[in-house]
């Protein structure tokens, strides 16, 4: 057993120094074959939480090595799985599969996911993970959305999915960064029908799809 404890004084908390210290001696106390026990001050809110958790900050370290891998791994199990919307109504779909997006990022403080995506820079390796845990799924979700619909013949034949795709999901991703706004339902389906104007075969006849979906003509009473 490798007892310690590592005190900071109030006005440098929060800098991660502690942090530091803590991850080298845990690491020293584990290659010589001891178990860390970390001790901490009941005053200071950061330490004390491993332990109100069932844990400890040696254990923590253990399982995920630094703070943005647990980061990840927290945010991963908030965003949980996606799965694609498939009625075969466009504008039902890419709403439904936005409103999917926007769910699972309002999961997410914004202050975590910008730290994240800033320790990314210069780690190829996190960033990779990061791209893969979090800013895939959601994508792929409302691009298998884009596939279907272009199979039916739905939307043009020269739209650039990927931009369409960067298009829907920037909405998403610069107010899940800033937390400037909240995105509502309405303003998703506002969101889906301004694009779908400009880059539907047949947008009318989508709109009447959509309504006969709904079974509520007055639902995009809007769009009439």
């Amino acid at each position: 057993m490798a007892d310690f404890g590592v005190l900071t004084l109030p006005a440098f908390r929060g800098n991660g120094h502690g942090r530091h210290v803590v991850r080298a001696l845990a690491r020293h106390a584990l290659s010589r074959g001891h178990e860390p026990q970390y001790r901490c001050q009941l005053d200071n809110h950061a330490s004390v939480a491993p332990h109100r958790a069932g844990t400890t900050k040696p254990a923590i370290y253990r399982r995920w090595g630094t703070l943005p891998d647990l980061a990840l791994d927290a945010l991963t199990a908030r965003l949980g799985r996606l799965r694609a919307p498939s009625s075969d109504c466009t504008i039902c779909d890419l709403s439904d599969a936005i409103k999917l997006y926007v769910a699972a990022f309002q999961r997410m403080p914004p202050e975590a996911l910008a730290s994240l995506l800033a320790d990314c820079g210069d780690d190829p390796q996190r960033r990779e993970d990061f791209m893969a845990a979090l800013f895939d799924p959601p994508r792929a979700a409302v691009g298998q959305v884009l596939d279907g619909a272009l199979a039916r013949g739905d939307l043009r034949d020269d739209v650039d999915r990927g931009l369409l795709l960067d298009l829907l999901a920037s909405l998403v991703h610069d107010r899940a960064l800033f937390g400037h706004a909240v995105t509502s339902d309405d303003e998703v389906e506002q969101a889906v029908h301004t694009l779908l104007r400009g880059v539907a075969v047949d947008y009318p006849k989508l709109v009447e799809i959509s309504r006969k979906k709904d079974g509520d003509p007055q639902i995009h009473h809007r769009h009439a």
